[in-house]
């Protein structure tokens, strides 16, 4: 695992998510509760930053067209969008996140 900092947990706003660069890897790190989640930071359907969208109910918003994507899972929940997008382990320590940029959790690669 190569988990590298991304962002102070209180920089991460409840109801959307904090946009993060790894070299060229682009990454969400969204907040739900005391949870924290990272995903690949591109709508699989309209390849859009989806760090521009809302986080709720443990979900990421598309602005574009409206798509949903589960935080846990990466799975497209709601249409257009029908593929996944990838997840990042996160680890959270002394009140910073870490997320482990080596390989997606549900092994869907990052486009």
């Amino acid at each position: 695992m190569a988990f590298e900092r991304a962002c102070a947990a209180s920089e991460v706003p409840d109801d959307e998510a904090l946009a993060v660069t790894f070299g060229d890897l682009e990454i969400a790190v969204a907040r739900e509760n005391d949870d924290f989640y990272a995903v690949q930071d591109l709508c699989s359907h309209a390849a859009v930053a989806l760090s521009e969208g809302e986080v709720a109910d443990c979900m990421i918003e598309c602005w574009l067209h409206g798509s949903t994507f589960d935080l846990k899972t990466g799975k497209a929940t709601v249409l257009p969008a029908t593929e996944p997008i990838s997840t990042f382990a996160v680890e959270v320590r002394d009140g910073d996140i870490y997320v482990d940029v080596s390989e997606p959790t549900n092994g869907v690669k990052p486009s």
